[in-house]
Order: structure tokens, then sequence, then C-alpha cells
């Protein structure tokens, strides 16, 4: 694939992916694909299921000020707050540097940085770490954990990530999520689900007091190796946090697109 090709695949990746995630939740969730903007809007307390992304390629700094501007009125008509998600290879050279002060006029902060990364490295071989075991996700209790791992590791309050996934019979039977257990308590999460003929690899989290141990990279390839060996499928993607970052290069993810992140100013 091409730079650009993989970068709308990244971004093609988070509008497929999040339309079941979103639509996984109550019947409130807005799901719409308008004229250059992807609406993934869960509108429930996980600030990750309620998403806008920008779909155009090349758009020029005028039409992104225009869906700037229209993303910060449809996430101004929301109970919740949630991100605008920018891949920003998919931009015009003049309207990527332009970008952020578009955004700032239209009442948008930068919130933080993120990578989109894939990779064809699958079938990996069957992972393994000293101190972890590997759990399916597949009871309520096991969900809260994995719940209450996001909701640590990305500073949310535990009610957040709780509102995202609890009660999912999809993040049970559909998406392949793991957590990784040290002496019986669950430390490190992540999971996989089957998007668009690749494995998206979603909410990868680590207990904040056990990070730079190897359990998010662990993890991660519990998930991916269960994913694969359930669907066949030899191409991976993910976004990753800044945080995050690090880790998938050693399973062999290779990055694609810079990514940036906006939230509503206060």
């Amino acid at each position: 694939m091409t730079g650009r090709t993989e970068s709308i695949e990244s971004m093609e990746q988070l509008a497929v992916g999040w339309r079941a995630m979103v639509l996984d939740r109550d019947g409130e969730a807005d799901v719409r694909d308008l004229p250059g903007i992807a609406v993934r809007w869960a509108d429930c307390r996980f600030p990750f299921w309620n998403c806008l992304t920008l779909t155009e390629v090349d758009a020029d700094a005028a039409l992104v000020e225009e869906r700037l501007n229209q993303a910060a009125d449809i996430m101004r008509a929301k109970r919740h707050p949630g991100f605008l998600w920018l891949f920003d290879d998919l931009f015009g050279a003049e309207a990527r540097t332009a970008v952020r002060t578009a955004a700032e006029k239209a009442g948008l902060e930068y919130a933080f940085p993120g990578t989109g990364m894939a990779g064809d490295i699958l079938p990996l071989p069957e992972p393994s770490h000293p101190d972890l075991t590997f759990a399916r996700v597949r009871t309520e209790e096991q969900l809260q954990a994995y719940a209450d791992l996001n909701s640590r590791a990305y500073g949310f309050p535990l009610e957040a990530g709780r509102d995202g996934l609890l009660g999912s019979t999809l993040w049970k039977d559909g998406v392949h999520a793991y957590l990784g257990v040290r002496e019986g308590v669950p430390v490190a999460c992540a999971a996989t689900v089957e998007t668009a003929g690749r494995l998206f690899v979603v909410l990868v989290a680590t207990a904040p007091e056990w990070q730079r141990r190897g359990y998010a990279e662990a993890v991660t390839r519990k998930a991916l190796y269960e994913g694969a060996r359930a669907t066949g499928l030899t191409r991976a993607t993910l976004h990753a946090t800044e945080a995050g970052a690090p880790v998938y290069p050693r399973i062999g993810f290779e990055p694609n697109t810079s990514m940036q992140f906006y939230a509503l100013k206060d």
C-alpha cells in the first residue's frame, strides 16, 4: 500500500469499526455519514465512543475550515463530550498547516496526538509472559475489569468506561477481548475485532502501577493471535496514543499516518 492509501485505510477502519461499537450502546446512538464527516456518537459517558472524523481526501483549507465548524456544531448538540479524530495525511498541504488555527476558530481545542498503524503481520506465534495468564472476556465481571482498566489508564472516571462497555453482548461474543491477569488480578487488556477485512486492535490499556513491564504488548499479541486464529485474517490495524505507540512496532506494526484529537472548548 502507498502512504496515502494506508491513511485512507486508517480513517475507514475507524469509521467502520466504530459503527459497530457505537450501535452496541443504547438507542441514542448517532451514526451518520454526512458529506465529509462520519458521525459515530453513542452519547454515553465513555468519550472514545463519542467520535467524529473528517473523511475527504485532499480537502483544501477552506473546505476543512467549513467541516471543522460543522463538526463543532454537531458536538455542541450532544449531551456527553467526545473527540474529533483528524488523520493528518488526508489533508492537502495547505490545509494541514492551517488546521489547528481553523479548529480553534471553530471552538475546538487540541487534546492529544495519535498515530495510525497497520501491518500484514498475522498469524503471530502464540504469546506468553512469565507474569501473566490470559482470560477472554465472557462475563460482566470480566467486562467491568476491562472497562476499569481503560478508565484508569486514560484518566476517565470509572463510571465512564462502565457506561461504554457494561451490558454488551458484542464485547463478550463478537470482540476478541482479553485480560492479562497477574496473581488473580487483571492488570492489562487488549481486544481485536474483524473490521472490513482487517483485524482492528481496540482499547488497549494497562493499570498505571503495572506499566512498562511488557504487559500491554503481551495481551495485544494474545488478542491478535486469537483473532487471527478465529478469522484467518492476515492484516491488522490500530490507532495508538502517544504513550502506547512504542509498543506496536515491536509486534510488527508500521506507522502510516499522524493523528490529532480535538475536543470542544469548555
